[in-house]
């Protein structure tokens, strides 16, 4: 063999067979051929949209290929879908709870928490403490004006003093500085309803120096309602801060109709120059505790003083009109079967039965003034929660079509089996979808999403959330416009939704193909440091 010929054979034994590269995949999840809906109220489109980490890395109208993703899946005849953001949640079972699931399986990857006056303090000790747990969706809080006046001045009806209003301008400064997303109020509750319109202006002022919003559950909903907006709207032009008529609705036969004025009002204020908004869950029902049904001025002072009221015969006699009066003309609708008790800790036999029920099962006529006598009776054992349907549906639709009006559950945090909860907690979001987008186009679906999505996170000026962009967070939720449905309702409340395959949290997916994963991806949001 000639010299040469034999180095390059020796040379080709001694080199290693050729290997096949390999590409590294450049996202971690990719969703192929879904309809985009964006949540900025534009026309959908189809794309493709790239994850890498908790960030949406692309979203491109050219097919990518399956390798260039760890996992990719098949959104094809789905629609692709910021995560909703749900304005108003009732978040207090969170660290029982923390995957969320109720929530989550709707769709929704972010929450705020701490709505009509009932924020958590310590404030940044429960943020630490929801932290630590790991979460099942995004939450943030509002501060609850409740909260602070309890903590101050406990059940006390009087203006406080100026002392006592210093330590609450202090106590929302505080929670500010912490990390709370505004202010809340529910007048119409203990002891916000013993607080004048200057507390809280007050109080919201402190909330807009930091960039705060201001959340109102109305002094009344009722025959007040045109008074309660009407005060929400001097807060809001007095102190300058953002304000959101939350779960907006008109309660009682008396005043069903009256939403095309409360509208009114709203844009009027807006033209003025006062930022008003709107949020609201799409049910002819409310759900409150059952002292909603008692006179304010006689839950001053606490238990012990309602107590001591009842054994005076004049007062008992006018705290009975009073509870007759807003049997027939607010919350109870006139009938005691519109009145369905949705936990009672101390008979839970009555849970999903109505006041008629329960005048019937104790051998009593089904009257206002039996009734009044049955809601005495409850709230001296401890209270109860109840469902309260009173509202009629053109003024749900027509406060659903308005252009500030954002979707909210109003929903607490529930678990099968956990009493007897307002559907709400299990369906809204998908309620939207089915009922009022497909079935009776209140809404187009590109406004519907935008409601749920963009409009709430501007509203919490979160820019990276409710929104399909690159640099976004990867909070997206992905459905069937076709077959997505709600199946909660007031008889059985505790059915989670169908048609909403995917729920994707910080990049994670929290639902998979359907089935809930319980990954806890979620996020505590602390306004200002996100």
């Amino acid at each position: 063999m000639r010299p040469l010929a034999l180095l390059i054979g020796l040379l080709a034994a001694c080199t290693p067979p050729a290997t096949v590269r390999t590409t590294t995949p450049t996202y971690d999840l990719l969703l192929t051929g879904g309809t985009v809906i964006d949540g900025t109220g534009g026309p959908r489109y189809r794309a493709d949209v790239a994850i890498s980490g908790d960030r949406i890395a692309l979203v491109t109208r050219s097919a990518l290929a399956a390798s260039s993703a760890r996992r990719t899946i098949d959104a094809t005849g789905l629609i692709v879908a910021p995560g909703f953001i749900d304005l108003h949640a009732h978040l207090e079972p969170l660290l029982r709870m923390p995957d969320a699931e109720s929530h989550v399986r709707q769709g929704v990857t972010t929450a705020l928490g701490g709505p009509d006056g009932g924020g958590p303090w310590p404030f940044a000790a429960y943020l630490d403490s929801a932290t630590s747990l790991g979460l099942g969706m995004n939450v943030g809080f509002l501060v609850g004006h409740n909260t602070v006046r309890r903590t101050v001045m406990q059940l006390a009806n009087r203006d406080p003093t100026p002392a006592e209003l210093d330590q609450m301008r202090a106590m929302v400064a505080r929670g500010m500085h912490e990390g709370a997303f505004g202010l809340s109020t529910g007048l119409r509750y203990l002891p916000g309803t013993f607080a004048k319109t200057d507390e809280v202006v007050a109080l919201s002022r402190v909330a807009a120096d930091s960039g705060g919003i201001y959340t109102s559950h109305l002094r009344e909903e009722g025959l007040g309602v045109i008074a309660g907006v009407a005060e929400a709207i001097e807060i809001g032009r007095r102190t300058g801060i953002t304000v959101v008529l939350t779960h907006h609705k008109v309660i009682g036969k008396p005043m069903w109709g009256q939403s095309v004025r409360t509208l009114a009002m709203v844009d009027s204020a807006r033209t003025a120059g006062v930022d008003v908004r709107i949020d609201q869950y799409p049910y002819t029902a409310t759900s409150t505790g059952i002292g909603v049904l008692v006179p304010t001025w006689a839950l001053a002072g606490g238990d012990s003083a309602f107590e001591r009221r009842l054994t005076d015969p004049v007062l008992r006699d006018s705290i009975t009109r009073g509870i007759v009066q807003l049997l027939l003309t607010d919350r109870g609708g006139g009938d005691l079967s519109r009145v369905q008790f949705a936990g009672v800790s101390w008979q839970r036999s009555l849970e999903g039965r109505t006041l008629h029920d329960w005048a019937v099962e104790r051998g009593l006529p089904p009257t206002p003034e039996t009734g009044a006598q049955l809601v005495i009776d409850a709230v001296r054992r401890g209270g109860a929660s109840a469902i309260y349907h009173v509202l009629d549906e053109a003024d749900v639709e027509r406060i659903m079509r308005h252009p500030q009006t954002m979707i909210a559950s109003d929903g607490r945090l529930s678990s099968p089996g956990n009493g007897h909860p307002h559907p709400r907690a299990y369906g809204t979001f998908p309620r939207i979808l089915g009922r009022y987008v497909r079935e009776r186009n209140v809404l187009t679906l590109e406004n519907a999403i935008h409601k749920m999505t963009g409009m709430p996170a501007a509203t919490l000026r979160l820019p990276d959330i409710g929104v399909v962009r690159a640099g976004a967070r990867a909070d997206l939720t992905i459905f069937d416009a076709d077959s997505v449905v709600d199946r909660a309702t007031f008889q059985e409340p505790h059915q989670y939704p169908a048609g909403i395959p995917y729920v994707i949290v910080n990049g994670t997916l929290a639902v998979d193909s359907g089935r809930f994963t319980g990954a806890r991806a979620g996020r505590v949001l602390r306004r200002g440091r996100q």
